[in-house]
């Protein structure tokens, strides 16, 4: 998602780009994937990490940018479910970080990219990626209430699966059907909703511009897919049978993961748009404050790598995250026994 929004931000006439990235192969081939294609634009590649204050500040400080587009995250469910502590800090920290920074600088506009997994969410990562969504969201009310002093505008999108990102179904297939298979999915009946990268960030874009500030936009992800049909799908085109030369192997829902994602867009839950694929999603509110404190105390319990209490606190925060298929299901309906922090969030 990051690439690609740098690849269609390159096409608007913009004076700089600046791409931060803790990844250093995939930065260098970004850069010269762009500075081929677009040579009069002025790419500024910096390696850093969101969880790593002085580096934002760095980049920040000397680059002074206009509008930021925030899609760095941990994102695969199963290895999240695995390594919740780091799920925090990257996911929310993280997003506090660079947050934090853009109302420091003076940035216009911030555009964080979240997950249909946050709706609801059954596991680590989509309970991640909503304390992320609350945080950036009550930082922008607050800001129009005049209770913090600053201008930046948060916007959050929703979106789905989209098809051939790093460890999407369809490169996995596709390496399994070049094997001899098997071609290995967890469940028969378990559905996806996916776009493409470009179409995802298509919206994206169009969504910060429609923006007024503090919105939390959900996109139209279309029909949802049945991922064993997509499998059979993918080994005809490769001109191979089911069942004689590949095999389909269900394997069983991993850590955290469900039979159906959550519909984004329904009359219900969200708001129209101009923009027929794009409406708002109706949310509970949070206090900015009472965020503040919710998350700081998250790092201090992720930093110590205490599993039990970040996520009992995750789930406080996040009263409809339920887990599923997963260890911490037992935590469920408990209450934190190390913070009384949660108890004055109010929704």
């Amino acid at each position: 998602i990051g690439s690609e929004l740098c690849r269609q931000l390159a096409t608007f006439g913009i004076r700089r780009l600046v791409l931060f990235d803790n990844a250093e192969t995939p930065m260098h081939n970004i850069r010269l994937e762009l500075e081929e294609k677009y040579p009069d634009l002025e790419f500024v590649p910096v390696i850093g990490d969101v969880r790593l204050t002085a580096r934002l500040d760095y980049a920040f400080r000397t680059y002074r940018p206009q509008i930021v587009f925030h899609a760095a995250a941990y994102k695969h469910v199963p290895l999240m479910e695995e390594n919740p502590c780091e799920a925090v800090l990257v996911n929310v920290v993280g997003t506090r970080n660079v947050a934090d920074h853009c109302m420091r600088y003076g940035i216009e506009k911030m555009v964080m990219i979240s997950t249909d997994k946050a709706v609801n969410p059954t596991n680590i990562m989509g309970a991640s990626k909503r304390l992320a969504e609350i945080y950036v969201q009550s930082f922008g009310q607050a800001i129009a209430a005049g209770q913090i002093a600053g201008g930046t505008k948060f916007v959050t999108t929703r979106f789905g699966n989209v098809l051939g990102s790093n460890g999407s179904v369809i490169p996995r297939f596709r390496e399994q059907i070049e094997k001899g298979g098997p071609v290995t999915v967890t469940h028969p009946d378990i559905v996806r909703f996916f776009m493409t990268i470009p179409e995802a960030c298509r919206l994206v874009m169009e969504a910060a511009t429609m923006s007024g500030g503090n919105e939390i936009f959900v996109f139209d992800m279309g029909e949802s897919i049945r991922i064993a049909d997509l499998a059979r799908r993918m080994i005809e085109l490769a001109g191979l049978k089911e069942g004689e030369d590949i095999k389909i192997e269900y394997t069983g829902l991993r850590p955290g993961e469900k039979l159906y994602e959550e519909v984004l867009s329904n009359s219900e839950n969200t708001l129209p748009t101009p923009h027929d694929k794009i409406r708002i999603a109706q949310v509970r509110e949070y206090d900015y404050h009472e965020a503040c404190r919710v998350v700081s105390r998250l790092e201090e319990l992720s930093r110590e790598v205490n599993v039990p209490d970040t996520v009992r606190l995750m789930k406080q925060i996040v009263p409809e995250y339920k887990s599923q298929n997963s260890k911490f299901c037992s935590f469920d309906g408990q209450a934190a026994e190390t913070t009384a922090i949660a108890a004055d969030i109010t929704a």
